[in-house]
């Protein structure tokens, strides 16, 4: 067998294999009774208004955030951003503000977010999350604020 056939093989199946790496999705967890923020070590349960989480392509372990607030934070800064591989935040039109269910986790890169809100999370202000962009724009004529898309998140805005 040619080296230059060994070495496309190898290619090949190392292509495969990311490939399928890359098709796999953690799930969200429960966010538990006592559990810290990954960011600034808050009680996350404490707080109202929408929690992230986020896996990293490094390692199972899942980062839990008090808030969306501290969850972009930590995704925007130049050390981190480049690691996450999936992110989740709640679904704020599907689940209770005051305490919201571990349950309506969505995807956050495909989330509509209401930043400037009259609603407090656990740092203060913090980005209401929404699985569709009429429920984002919805709250917003009813607490202010300005509706944006993930990509449009930049962490001067926080």
């Amino acid at each position: 067998m040619k080296i230059s056939t060994i070495i496309f093989l190898f290619a090949l199946l190392s292509a495969c294999t990311e490939s399928e790496t890359e098709k796999m999705v953690r799930k969200t967890v429960v966010i538990e009774s006592g559990e810290s923020c990954h960011l600034c070590g808050m009680i996350i349960a404490n707080y109202p208004g929408p929690k992230g989480q986020a896996y990293t392509k490094t390692s199972d372990e899942v980062r839990k955030f008090c808030s969306t607030r501290d969850l972009f934070s930590y995704l925007l800064d130049p050390e981190f951003s480049l690691q996450v591989k999936e992110v989740y935040v709640h679904d704020m039109s599907k689940t209770p503000w005051e305490k919201p269910h571990d349950d309506h986790f969505i995807d956050a890169r495909k989330a509509w977010y209401v930043m400037g809100s009259s609603q407090k999370g656990a740092m203060g202000t913090t980005l209401a999350s929404f699985g569709l962009e009429e429920d984002a724009q919805a709250f917003r004529a009813a607490y202010g604020g300005k509706v944006i898309a993930f990509d449009d998140i930049k962490l001067s805005m926080l």
